[in-house]
C-alpha cells in the first residue's frame, strides 16, 4: 500500500516537520506501507538528507519505507527564472516522487499541456510522477468519464512507452474534497472509476504493462471509511491532504490499512 502525505502549505517550521517525519517512519514500520511525504520545498531537503528510501519494488530488501515527493515541479528546465523549482533541483534535494497536476495547481493555471510538460520534466530526472486527475462534479450522464479520460490521455500520450509505465495515477474528484465520509464516493463507485482508469491505461501502455500501474485515491477519506475503500475498490493507496499533518488522524488512517 502506498500512502502519499501532501502537507501542502500547512507545515511552516522544521520542528513540526521533524515530528511528522518521525511519525511517518513509525507508521511505515507498523503498517508495512510505503509512506511518501510531500513537504513544502524548503523543508524537503532538510528531512531527506539522511533518509535512504526503498522503492516499491525493492522495499523488502531493506532501506527506509519513507520517501519524499515534490508537491509540484517547474515546467522549465532551469535558467533565469526567479522562484521556479526544477525537477532536477528536487531530485538533488532527495525527492524520488513528484505530485503533478494537483487540482490546486490546475485551478491556478496548469492546463493539460502544462501538466504534460511537468510530467516529462519529472521523468527526465528520475522522479516517479503521481499524476492527479479528476472531475469537478459528478453528472448523471457520465460526462465526467470523458474529463478523466482527456486528462489522463493528454498527460501520458506524449510520453515514450517506457515512461508511461512509470506514472502513478491519483484519482482526485474535486466534488469529494472536504466532505465527510457520508457524502464522498462509496467503495462501489470508486471501484468502477478505478476499473475505468485501468481501462484507459491499458489503451495507452504497451502490452500488459498497465497491470503494474498504481492507482491511488485522493478524495476525502476518514478513519471510518478508508478501510472499506481500500478493501473494495482496487486502489493501491491514497493521496492524503490536510489529515496528513495531524499525527493522530494520519496514524488512525494508516493503521486502518493493516
Amino acid at each position: 500500500m502506498l500512502i502519499v502525505a501532501n502537507w501542502k502549505a500547512y507545515v511552516e517550521d522544521l520542528a513540526k516537520a521533524k515530528k511528522l517525519f518521525a511519525a511517518g517512519k513509525r507508521l511505515s514500520k507498523s503498517t508495512g506501507a510505503i509512506i511518501v511525504l510531500a513537504p513544502p520545498a524548503p523543508l524537503l531537503g532538510a528531512l531527506a538528507a539522511r533518509n535512504k528510501p526503498a522503492s516499491p519494488k525493492t522495499s523488502s530488501r531493506g532501506g527506509s519505507k519513507v520517501a519524499f515527493a515534490a508537491q509540484d515541479v517547474s515546467a522549465t528546465a532551469g535558467g533565469a527564472l526567479t522562484g521556479e523549482i526544477t525537477a532536477n533541483a528536487y531530485a538533488a534535494a532527495g525527492a524520488t516522487y513528484a505530485i503533478i497536476g494537483h487540482s490546486e495547481r490546475r485551478v491556478n493555471g496548469d492546463t493539460d499541456a502544462v501538466v504534460a510538460l511537468k510530467l516529462s520534466r519529472a521523468l527526465a530526472h528520475e522522479l516517479t510522477p503521481i499524476l492527479c486527475i479528476g472531475e469537478s462534479e459528478r453528472d448523471g450522464e457520465g460526462r465526467y468519464l470523458s474529463i478523466v479520460r482527456e486528462e489522463l490521455t493528454s498527460a501520458i500520450e506524449p510520453l515514450a512507452p517506457k515512461e508511461r509505465a512509470r506514472v502513478i495515477v491519483a484519482y482526485e474528484p474535486l466534488w469529494a474534497i472536504g466532505k465527510d465520509a457520508e457524502h464522498v464516493i462509496g467503495p462501489n463507485d470508486l471501484a468502477e472509476m478505478v476499473l475505468y482508469i485501468r481501462k484507459v491505461l491499458a489503451e495507452l501502455l504497451p502490452g500488459k504493462s498497465s497491470k503494474n500501474s498504481l492507482v491511488l485515491y485522493g478524495g476525502s477519506v476518514e478513519s471510518s471509511n478508508i478501510r472499506d475503500l481500500a478493501a473494495s475498490s482496487g486502489v493501491d493507496g491514497f493521496l492524503i491532504g490536510h489529515a496528513s499533518v495531524d499525527i493522530r488522524e494520519f496514524s488512525l488512517l494508516a493503521k486502518q490499512l493493516i
